[in-house]
């Protein structure tokens, strides 16, 4: 194999190289070619017939979502003011943007929002969407092998103990550095089935805690994440009647995901918000393995097509998605490669190699990644308490930094003058999307506070 730096350069089309920030543990933001230069590999990935099975497969998991909301407004009180939808509010933030505009050295422009995924119900985490919904493809597949699905009167119904019994059965297995365990231990357990959650060692130990309490098995694992990955995939694979659940491979998981998209344009109607060439979306999503930030931009292309333009943030310690696409290996490579250390507070994105699902998949739509200092992340993490009174975990605010680090950048200039927005900065709606939050236990809320520097966040 060629040395990285020789990969890096051979894939990077006229861009600047990002190895020597990506080893120095610098801040940067990385311009995708595959997206904003309409390469033919882009064309050749994305095809227009693929693009309609994946809306399909979008359609068909808003629909599986909607059959299952009476069950959820049933087992879930936190839902029924949603009709036992699983959604998150969208909301401006207007006093972070007036803090930004006055405290910055730059010229701030255009609106921003904030997608508070960390509020979404059951789970408290993005991964409510996909994880909870690779849950009920399970649910589905056995009512089918039950000969039981086409006999449910009600989704409702589901909350019986007699399928309870049917499903304990059954074990699920997921490996998780933490949000994706949590989402996947608490609505399975719930149905009946056996859990196993296979956690890193960079899992909170608060999240291991909740998940023993619903009655979830948790194997601590002392390695990263590909470890966990390694040993919960072996051990599913043990028993006929086991349903691995995995994060790097997951259709189903994808395809939860990408719902939110069509939950985000309602959403953004009812705010009166145009979205169109002329009036762009730029959205900052934190990325771990990648599944959750690759369905929801994959959610966004089907539903506003070139008008959403989805950027990556990732720890400097662990870029896997800068790296994945900007060498074209995707999961081939890792920032251990580059001598990177699998080490940051943003414990969700702590992933060193790309999916190999979303890699390929998502090339041709991320506009680009960007990284982020751990201690930035938490500098916002108090400065959003401080203005907006809004709390998320450390992996969250790699989103809402995303359109400081975006217009401070080299690559902002050049990005507008590509898509003729210049002078047209104020037309863009800028979405950051909360990943994580609401389960955070009140004594790790305010360490994390008290390790924040509001003050210092915009200087460059």
């Amino acid at each position: 194999m060629l040395p990285a730096s020789e990969l890096l350069l051979s894939h990077l089309n006229g861009q600047p190289d990002p190895l020597p920030a990506l080893q120095a543990g610098e801040e940067q933001f990385y311009l995708n070619p595959n997206r904003w230069q309409s390469s033919p590999e882009a064309k050749h990935l994305l095809t227009e017939e693929r693009i309609k099975v994946f809306r399909r497969e979008q359609i068909a998991a808003a629909a599986r979502l909607e059959r299952f909301a009476p069950y959820f407004a049933a087992a879930y009180l936190e839902t029924r003011d949603q009709s036992g939808l699983i959604e998150s509010p969208l909301v401006e933030l207007k006093k972070l943007s007036l803090y930004i505009k006055e405290a910055s050295c730059y010229d701030f422009s255009g609106n921003l929002w904030l997608k508070q995924d960390s509020e979404l119900p059951i789970s408290g985490s993005i991964k409510a969407r996909g994880g909870i919904y690779n849950v009920l493809c399970i649910v589905e597949e056995i009512l089918k092998q039950e000969d039981l699905l086409s006999k449910l009167g009600s989704y409702a119904d589901l909350t019986d103990d007699k399928y309870r019994e049917i499903f304990s059965a059954n074990k699920i297995v997921v490996s998780s550095t933490g949000n994706l365990g949590l989402s996947i231990g608490i609505s399975a357990a719930r149905f009946g089935f056996q859990v196993y959650v296979y956690m890193s060692r960079d899992a909170r130990q608060w999240k291991k805690d909740l998940l023993r309490k619903v009655g979830a098995q948790v194997v601590e694992v002392e390695g990263d994440y590909g470890l966990a990955v390694e040993l919960g995939r072996k051990f599913a694979a043990e028993s006929d009647q086991s349903y691995f659940i995995d994060d790097e491979r997951s259709e189903e998981l994808f395809w939860g995901y990408s719902v939110a998209a069509l939950r985000l344009e309602e959403q953004l109607k009812a705010a009166n918000i145009t979205v169109d060439a002329e009036h762009p979306l730029f959205v900052y999503l934190p990325c771990g393995v990648g599944g959750g930030p690759g369905g929801i931009a994959m959610g966004l292309e089907l539903v506003f097509g070139q008008a959403a333009h989805c950027f990556f943030g990732e720890p400097v310690q662990v870029p896997c998605a800068l790296l994945g696409f900007a060498s074209g290996l995707y999961n081939k490579i890792s920032t251990a490669d580059l001598g990177l250390e699998n080490n940051t507070v943003a414990d969700g994105l702590a992933v060193a190699r790309l999916s190999p699902l979303v890699g390929p998949r998502c090339h041709p739509i991320v506009s680009g990644c960007y990284t982020v200092k751990d201690q930035r992340d938490m500098d916002m993490l108090s400065l959003l308490w401080q203005e907006e009174q809004i709390f998320m975990e450390p992996s969250s605010q790699v989103a809402t930094l995303g359109l400081m680090l975006f217009q401070q950048s080299a690559a902002w200039k050049p990005y507008l003058e590509h898509y003729d927005l210049v002078g047209k900065e104020d037309n863009i709606t800028h979405l950051a999307w909360g990943t994580g939050g609401a389960m955070v236990p009140a004594t790790d809320r305010e360490s994390f506070l008290l390790e924040g520097r509001p003050g210092l966040t915009f200087k460059p």
